[in-house]
């Protein structure tokens, strides 16, 4: 029996169609982080964040045969997240997010942790105070190294308008992490 891991993402919703639906399991585990962290800044939530993944990785299962394995997986199971997030915020917009970043784990390097979590928080602040219009595809871009073609995929705006967005997104970022 292969090894299922090196397969590409479509090569394995392939095989979730056909002989084994269990597999999914491995594209869950390739982006459950990465979509967690993209949830998260656009719910500003990570409570919220985990269900909009988790509902995302639900709706791919059962719209898999809608996924067209000529393109790519990621850009489809993003623009799920996307769409389960943007209805999350709108049904939300009216609560304050409550932000519990000081969970110290490790004892080994407290000062360095720390250290991290302010770099961290700071750049969250930042990315928080921009519109969501602009902090999307700088996360997209920055965070989770999607190009601007996926980007464009992802949040189905011309590739242009994808560059132009990220450009302004890093003057917004520049003028307020300077202020803070």
């Amino acid at each position: 029996m292969s090894d299922n891991s090196k397969l590409t993402d479509e090569e394995i919703i392939e095989k979730v169609r056909s002989e084994n639906p269990n597999i999914y399991a491995i594209v869950i585990d390739r982006y459950k982080d990465k979509l967690l962290r993209y949830a998260t800044n656009l719910v500003r939530d990570k409570d919220k964040a985990s269900h909009v993944v988790q509902d995302a990785f639900i709706k791919g299962y059962v719209n898999l045969n809608g996924f067209d394995t000529k393109k790519k997986f990621s850009s489809w199971i993003y623009r799920i997240v996307h769409n389960e997030a943007m209805n999350v915020v709108k049904k939300h917009q009216q609560e304050v997010p409550i932000l519990d970043d000081f969970d110290f784990e490790s004892e080994e390097d407290v000062l360095k942790d720390f250290e991290q979590k302010e770099i961290t928080a700071r750049v969250e602040k930042c990315l928080n105070s921009i519109p969501l219009i602009y902090s999307e595809p700088l996360s997209l871009y920055y965070l989770d190294n999607k190009s601007y073609e996926e980007i464009s995929d992802i949040l189905r705006i011309p590739m242009g308008t994808v560059a132009v967005r990220i450009n302004r997104a890093k003057k917004l970022m520049k003028n307020i992490c300077q202020k803070n």
